[in-house]
């Protein structure tokens, strides 16, 4: 909308906040539901291009996510849209074995063989996952507590980041067509995650690497996520991607940190929620 462009959200209630909040920035809402093929395909007609993205964290879980990719896809053909943007999930190509990410490899074979001009995108790990609820009841106590080694490094993408990314896709469809790109903005260990959290922030807080056992009491899908993490990773080639696409923003983990209100932390009035682990985005 900033640049010119006449943007369509799909939402499932027009007066939700999220929705309001969209038109309010000048979107044309279309109410609709991922079940439901003709109101995707209806609010897709006339579509330049298209982004799309199903989440596993909803009723129906990986299944859902599965079937919801495939008619979110398949309703762009249906109305012919001209380039076609999935968010995926980096490292869903390579068979992980993670539930979560398998799905998106379904929805990408499916991508592929749709007949549809695409281009799929594969973020890392969302930076605003530590300032969301997974973690606040940690971080309240000065402790960031995740499934990996102190030392191992893990690829992170800041959501402007990847938004601004997307946006350059769809603008210049021919130079992206039929690519496969993984999304990363910076790569630090937990240890430093930590430190830099409590440089910018005032309230100390260390690092404590969470038991895959732990995690797998709660769910083996994350369990598998992070066993996976700390023995492979995520491939995102940052420098490259730094180089090659300068307008985008970029923000190293600490330009990202610094960006952020972190009241929050030393403020008493905190939710008690049970903390738990956390999954790298909720595609």
């Amino acid at each position: 909308m900033q640049r010119g462009h006449r943007v369509t959200a799909f939402v499932h209630h027009a007066d939700s906040p999220a929705a309001r909040e969209l038109e309010s920035l000048g979107a044309e809402l279309a109410v609709g539901d991922y079940d439901d093929l003709d109101s995707i395909a209806n609010a897709a007609q006339d579509l330049d291009a298209m982004f799309a993205a199903a989440t596993p964290f909803g009723p129906g879980g990986v299944q859902a996510e599965v079937r919801h990719g495939k008619n979110l896809a398949d309703a762009a053909r249906l109305a012919r849209v001209r380039h076609y943007v999935y968010s995926s999930v980096a490292g869903a190509d390579r068979l992980t074995g993670i539930p979560h990410f398998d799905s998106k490899h379904r929805v990408e074979t499916h991508v592929k063989s749709s007949g549809l001009p695409y281009t799929i995108l594969g973020p890392t790990f969302f930076m605003e996952n530590f300032n969301s609820g997974m973690f606040e009841e940690g971080l309240k106590a000065g402790i960031l507590a995740m499934g990996l080694s102190p030392t191992r490094g893990l690829q992170m993408v800041a959501l402007e980041d990847l938004a601004a990314f997307a946006v350059r896709v769809m603008e210049e469809p021919e130079r992206f067509e039929e690519q496969r790109i993984e999304v990363a903005s910076d790569e630090v260990t937990g240890q430093q995650a930590a430190g830099l959290l409590s440089m910018v922030s005032g309230h100390r807080i260390h690092y404590e690497q969470l038991p895959l056992d732990f995690i797998r009491e709660r769910s083996e899908d994350l369990a598998a996520m992070y066993e996976w993490l700390d023995r492979k990773g995520y491939q995102a080639d940052v420098l490259t991607l730094r180089h090659k696409f300068p307008e985008v923003p970029w923000h190293t983990f600490e330009d990202w940190a610094r960006g952020q209100d972190w009241n929050a932390l030393t403020s008493p009035a905190w939710p008690h929620a049970a903390a738990e682990p956390v999954s790298p985005a909720s595609h």
